[in-house]
């Protein structure tokens, strides 16, 4: 009964988030609540249990990169990388999108795709409002770059650390059996974005005209500041390649950043503050409390346990049921508490798998789905979400079911690819 409670709950609030009826941070709040008061979460888990209730390593990572983002931005480094990118592309739409998909993607496995949105999304909106254009598109294009591309390396998806930790992968592990299929993807969906953005790309002389005559370097208006920022961000960027040496969650890594910047630069912390996405933090603890009811009623387990011994012994069905399943569940569920429930079934059936490479097999088409379901819906990954607060924030508002016709589009796509690459490495 209380998995049913749990479920009509998470479909309603589902409903009114895609509807957009009402503002979504009010809906997860009331869900949370609900799930709250009709006991379908224990309070003590819910906000300190790492893999069953609120992700704080998530919530500071992103406050943390807040407070960099809004500091850096002082010193007009974003409008002189936009003058930048805008005079590199020449004003052409498509030349301009592949330009800022092939950075994000580039970015993503080595910063996580959340912390280039972060620093990619405020560069976008800026070079799209000089060339008077919708950022709408360019922003839709990243998130699904980022997403991507994160996939290739241990530490660029939140969900590969968790299956890099199950499962005993290391970052070499990641770069051998999923960046192949990640840059065939990418390179596919570079040249998809051709045709699924086509009625988007605009082009206006005399805007380009106006901004190839500006210096980029009169953008910055303080170098100072601007070369003390760069050097704690190197500082950081650092942390994030390293945190598994040193032992560091990246969210530590982010707080001691910020708290570095802050120092160093002087800046004012209210001045600062008003830059913090206050609404996307809220709306993330929210909707972290109602996957955690359907998690502890066990709704997500049973799903998950039905669709990968629906096979038997049959390791390849179970290897598509992973995959397929993962991007389905992936892109309604944050994908991040889903993989933490899936992690110990997935561990289970590959304990029984003939032959380690097969167990392996299963691990990569888990990781898979995941990641790629990240893009299906606009509130499927963590990226996704910090994206469309930011493009809310700046005036380029990206709905619900914008973002999802497009995501949906590529990850049946970019799955479909992943499938095939599956039983060519693996088990053909």
């Amino acid at each position: 009964m209380s998995a049913v409670l749990a479920l009509a709950i998470f479909v309603t609030a589902y409903f009114f988030i895609a509807t957009e009826k009402i503002d979504k941070v009010k809906v997860v709040l009331v869900a949370a609540g609900a799930m709250a008061a009709l006991g379908l979460i224990p309070g003590s888990e819910v906000f300190f249990s790492e893999h069953a209730g609120i992700d704080w390593n998530v919530i500071f990572l992103l406050f943390g990169m807040m407070i960099i983002v809004g500091i850096i931005k002082q010193t007009g480094l974003f409008d002189y990388l936009a003058i930048w990118a805008a005079k590199k592309s020449k004003g052409r739409p498509y030349r301009l999108m592949v330009m800022l998909m092939v950075i994000t993607a580039i970015a993503s496995p080595f910063l996580d795709n959340v912390t280039t949105i972060m620093l990619v999304a405020p560069v976008t909106v800026v070079v799209c409002d000089r060339l008077q254009i919708s950022a709408k598109p360019y922003l839709i294009a990243e998130i699904l770059a980022s997403n991507i591309g994160g996939a290739a390396t241990l530490i660029g998806d939140p969900p590969n650390i968790i299956i890099g930790s199950r499962a005993g992968l290391t970052f070499t592990d990641f770069l051998v059996h999923m960046a192949p299929i990640v840059v065939v993807v990418f390179a596919v969906f570079v040249l998809f974005t051709r045709v699924l953005f086509r009625k988007s790309f605009q082009y206006h002389p005399e805007k380009v005209a106006s901004v190839m005559a500006l210096k980029e370097r009169r953008a910055i208006t303080d170098p100072r500041m601007l070369r003390r920022c760069l050097a704690v961000f190197a500082l950081v960027v650092a942390g994030f390649a390293l945190h598994a040496t040193l032992h560091l969650d990246p969210a530590i890594v982010a707080m001691v950043g910020a708290g570095l910047m802050l120092l160093v630069t002087r800046a004012e912390v209210t001045d600062v503050m008003r830059e913090i996405e206050w609404q996307t933090l809220v709306f993330f603890m929210g909707l972290f409390v109602m996957v955690a009811g359907l998690v502890h009623t066990g709704v997500i387990e049973t799903v998950g346990t039905w669709a990968i011994t629906a096979f038997g012994d049959n390791f390849f069905l179970a290897a598509t049921s992973l995959l397929f399943g993962s991007a389905i569940l992936g892109a309604f569920f944050d994908n991040i508490p889903y993989v933490a429930t899936m992690a110990p079934i997935v561990e289970d059936l590959a304990a029984g798998a003939p032959t380690p490479e097969t167990g392996r097999s299963l691990w990569w088409a888990f990781a898979l789905g995941a990641d790629f379901g990240g893009n299906g819906t606009a509130v499927a990954a963590s990226a996704n979400v910090v994206a469309i607060g930011i493009a809310a924030r700046t005036g380029h508002p990206i709905s619900f079911w914008q973002f999802t016709r497009y995501g949906l589009v590529v990850t049946a796509l970019s799955t479909l690819m992943a499938w095939v690459y599956v039983w060519l490495r693996y088990f053909l």
